[in-house]
């Protein structure tokens, strides 16, 4: 009850008022004695991501992601009423998506991915809404009457959700139902995870979306929705143009397609799924890119470390070899990563265990 009494409160004064409002509390929260340790963390990622900025941008994009944390729980509570078969164009629109709707409509196997970046719910929705069989992976909530409301939203525009722990069974068949599963498949992997490089540090990536593509001999595209009152592919904000009828400073988002994974891309590799694994995460780190701010800095997506940084070994030639049988690696940025991989040792050694912060 007190969590529907908050979410009440948040659709009292409409969406503009509130987003804004969210916004400036999740920034304030953010700097907050209470957040210290976690804002140094998410600093400490994005510092490393991008070693270009300078620290006034690093802290406002760090705060920033807690704004847009803010953001998205009031955003979910609109979803069901703004996103319809008949209003759905005042609130989103599509980058370069002609490739991977061709995918779609090719009644070929496919894969929906993304991160946690944007508005990962809203993907789904409006692809939902479009008449595309989604099949989410998500995680149960811990709060029943919570974990129900939740359901009910996102399955109200015709989404259907699998539970990750029942994932290795239902997806296979609904993929032979015509189903579309989708993951936000970002988060660290753990120890068994595939290391895989990103933002030129090995990370652990789950194996699931490879495995699965390469059992169903499906497509993997990989997207993601940016929020865009300011945004827009060559700086057009295509999105609220009045010329086209678009709601200005409201809810609004632009989806991107960043890769489409093919079978024939993968078939000839020496590691399939070494390579499929390495190029959807790859493809996440170029939707990051675009918008920093709304990724979820806060995991600690590189704590867990390969098998040779726990063990304070050199760097496996096998490995190496894997990196640069990558089309898109060359010698110089495999050497940056092995580069990388010895100073996680180092730092492995000063924390004195085997993760990182």
């Amino acid at each position: 009850m007190a969590i529907r009494t908050a979410m009440s409160v948040c659709q009292v004064f409409g969406l503009e008022a509130t987003l804004d409002e969210m916004d400036r509390i999740g920034r304030l929260y953010a700097r907050s004695p209470l957040n210290k340790k976690q804002l140094a963390r998410c600093k400490k990622r994005v510092r490393f991501a991008f070693p270009e900025w300078d620290e006034d941008r690093v802290h406002d994009v760090a705060t920033g992601v807690w704004g847009h944390l803010f953001q998205l729980g009031a955003e979910m509570l609109y979803t069901p009423r703004f996103l319809s078969a008949d209003s759905w164009v005042r609130h989103a629109c599509f980058g370069k998506a002609a490739e991977a709707f061709g995918e779609v409509l090719a009644n070929r196997p496919v894969i929906l991915l993304t991160g946690h970046f944007g508005n990962w719910e809203l993907s789904g929705t409006a692809m939902a809404v479009l008449g595309v069989p989604v099949h989410a992976v998500y995680r149960p909530l811990d709060l029943k009457p919570l974990d129900k409301w939740v359901r009910d939203v996102r399955m109200k525009r015709g989404m259907q959700l699998v539970d990750k722990f029942g994932a290795v069974r239902d997806l296979p068949l609904a993929i032979d139902r015509g189903g579309m599963p989708a993951f936000v498949a970002d988060q660290n992997a753990g120890d068994r995870g595939l290391f895989v490089p990103f933002f030129g540090r090995l990370t652990s990536t789950y194996k699931s979306v490879g495995m699965l593509a390469m059992q169903k001999n499906a497509s993997i595209i990989c997207g993601g929705g940016v929020r865009s009152p300011k945004r827009g592919p060559d700086g057009v904000d295509e999105l609220h143009s009045h010329a086209k009828g678009r709601w200005q400073d409201a809810m609004g988002y632009r989806f991107d397609i960043h890769d489409v994974i093919r079978p024939e891309d993968w078939k000839d590799q020496p590691d399939p799924l070494f390579y499929i694994t390495a190029r959807y995460r790859r493809s996440i780190e170029k939707m990051v890119r675009t918008a920093p701010e709304q990724y979820f800095w806060m995991h600690r997506v590189w704590k867990s470390r390969p098998k040779h940084e726990r063990l304070r070994r050199d760097f496996p030639e096998s490995l190496r070899r894997k990196l640069l049988d990558l089309p898109w690696m060359d010698e110089a940025e495999v050497e940056r990563i092995e580069a990388q991989s010895m100073r996680d040792i180092e730092e492995l050694d000063r924390l004195g265990g085997n993760r990182l912060e």
